[in-house]
């Protein structure tokens, strides 16, 4: 059997777009512009969407499918292709394919991570060239977490989002529970009574045990069903608001434990079960095709 071409690799697979979980969330100031200046700590889960892109003949990106409640032309995943071809000035198109297993409005990250694995993945299918510095440059444009999921490692943030360190997490696993109920993170970020003086840390402070969410006291109080959903989980450990929410988890070191935990909610509540990973699984598979 003769070896594929380059140019045909990685078309017509299914590449992951993992979701992540904020272990910590602070927030020490806000710009003139009304941005926030945030601190977080990002872990990649390996609970992941796939998307699968094929080639077209017309030169236009599309969904082989459109999300429900969702515009074609708003889709992330389009916009990502779209901001791509003007970068690069390429003239193809693709049909990008999604399937959709993390939840919308969760915290998650979800949209965010499928928008940078159209930007990765196209960018090497399309044989374009775009350095990773330059197609993080390009995914803040569609969102802050854009740049995280393209850097694809466990990672320490501040500024508005945009200044990345790699940070060395624990090995962890944890189950994650979905409230039924979707928060607005503009309406949070805009809410008079949050948060916006907190004192920066170091990562020596995250890793000694400061890992507040300085976002949980707004979206408890909007959010019944978060606050419930809180107050269940804290009785398992400390239960935490992953960014804006709706998602809330409780860490565990070991996967039995956390398993446990999830065969108990799994029945009445949309529920997770994760493993924390240092390495983005969409790099692996990047690295495992294209023999980075």
């Amino acid at each position: 059997m003769t070896e594929q071409k380059d140019s045909e690799l990685g078309w017509g697979l299914r590449w992951p777009a993992p979701a992540k979980l904020n272990l910590m969330l602070r927030i020490v100031g806000q710009r003139e512009d009304g941005y926030h200046l945030l601190q977080t700590v990002f872990q990649i889960i390996d609970i992941t969407d796939g998307l699968t892109f094929n080639k077209t003949e017309d030169g236009r990106v599309r969904l082989k499918e459109a999300i429900p409640g969702v515009k074609e032309s708003d889709d992330l995943t389009v916009r990502a292709a779209n901001l791509l071809k003007r970068e690069s000035g390429y003239q193809g198109g693709v049909c990008i394919e999604i399937e959709k297993n993390l939840p919308m409005g969760g915290g998650l990250g979800g949209g965010s991570s499928d928008a940078a694995t159209v930007l990765v993945v196209l960018n090497q299918l399309w044989q374009l060239g775009v350095t990773e510095q330059r197609l993080m440059e390009l995914g803040v444009e569609l969102g802050a977490d854009v740049p995280v999921f393209i850097k694809g490692t466990s990672t320490w943030a501040e500024g508005v989002g945009e200044k990345l360190t790699a940070i060395d997490l624990p090995a962890a696993w944890f189950v994650v529970v979905k409230p039924q109920c979707h928060v607005d993170t503009g309406r949070i970020f805009s809410a008079k009574e949050l948060t916006r003086d907190s004192k920066s840390i170091k990562i020596a402070d995250f890793n000694s045990g400061q890992n507040q969410n300085d976002c949980t006291a707004v979206v408890k109080e909007s959010h019944i069903e978060v606050k419930q959903a809180l107050e269940e989980l804290s009785q398992y450990g400390q239960a935490r608001l992953t960014g804006t929410g709706a998602c809330v988890f409780v860490q565990f070191g070991e996967k039995v434990s956390a398993q446990d935990v999830y065969e108990e909610l799994a029945s009445g509540r949309e529920a997770y079960i994760a493993q924390g990973l240092a390495v983005s699984p969409l790099h692996k598979q990047m690295s495992e095709v294209f023999s980075f």
